[in-house]
């Protein structure tokens, strides 16, 4: 593969960026004056007004703050944090059935979040690094861009998982629905994509397992092609309601795929027209 400089007179009119944060923000916007669609995976433009911050099943409809594309204009939309992906697909099945009022969770963040230069196998090895920079603050500020109003309060660890993001998740909702509810809302979620059928949206975005040790990263992570939120071990929380386990693909979902996903329907919706 030829490697080429950032420059957008490449051909073509849609970019990926996985970029490091540090170089992303000016080379994606200079690409999206440019009239490129840019479908980004770093953090730096994610909570700007005008940038829509999508999880395509959770809030497709803020891709409205773009507006209609003309040919010559171009539009940057951010694929969330891969944690905040996977928090948004199992929180929002019941922020449409039974409204959400706090959040209180703790990550368990799989090595290949960390990138080439994350932490080394020996210091992973047998331990657990208890923070993770600025993910904390990421996790806690997108998740409210994309499901509103809701207090969330996130601890975020690294462990020696090699793919697959667990979270241990307590909700404190403003109904009171049975155990049995809160597993068919996530049975039954579906969103956008699943109602356009795109081609590479999960026919369940939420799966429930009711053994209760499962989810686990190793056996779940790649459900539905790495683009579902695998759930499990509800229970009574005495301080929230309600607390629950939940695994997600971080480089499926979390980037990559989550990002064609997203591609897929901005195109859907003629949020960016191709000639």
């Amino acid at each position: 593969m030829k490697l080429e400089s950032c420059h957008p007179d490449l051909p073509g009119r849609i970019a990926f960026s996985a970029l490091d944060s540090q170089v992303a923000g000016p080379i994606e916007s200079e690409f999206a004056a440019q009239g490129w669609l840019v479908l980004t995976n770093a953090a730096p433009h994610r909570l700007d007004d005008d940038v829509p911050l999508i999880v395509p099943e959770v809030n497709a409809g803020a891709l409205a703050i773009a507006g209609k594309r003309t040919a010559n204009s171009g539009l940057i939309v951010a694929n969330p944090n891969c944690t905040t992906i996977a928090l948004c697909l199992a929180l929002a099945p019941l922020e449409q059935a039974f409204g959400l009022n706090r959040v209180h969770l703790v990550s368990m963040q799989a090595l290949s979040g960390a990138g080439l230069h994350g932490p080394s196998g020996v210091e992973t090895l047998g331990n657990v690094i208890p923070e993770i920079p600025g993910e904390e603050e990421k996790l806690e500020r997108e998740s409210r861009k994309i499901l509103g109003d809701v207090s969330v309060s996130a601890t975020c660890t690294r462990v020696p998982v090699v793919d697959g993001h667990t979270l241990c998740v307590s909700v404190e909702l403003q109904k009171q629905p049975t155990e049995e509810e809160l597993i068919a809302a996530w049975r039954d979620f579906r969103g956008e994509p699943q109602e356009r059928q795109l081609p590479s949206a999960p026919s369940r975005p939420t799966i429930y397992f009711h053994e209760r040790h499962f989810p686990q990263p190793r056996l779940h992570a790649g459900i539905e092609n790495g683009m579902a939120t695998a759930i499990g071990r509800l229970r009574p929380c005495p301080h929230y309601g309600w607390k629950f386990v939940a695994v997600s693909h971080n480089t499926y979902r979390g980037a990559a795929r989550g990002s064609i996903l997203l591609a897929e329907l901005c195109l859907a919706r003629d949020v960016f027209p191709i000639d």
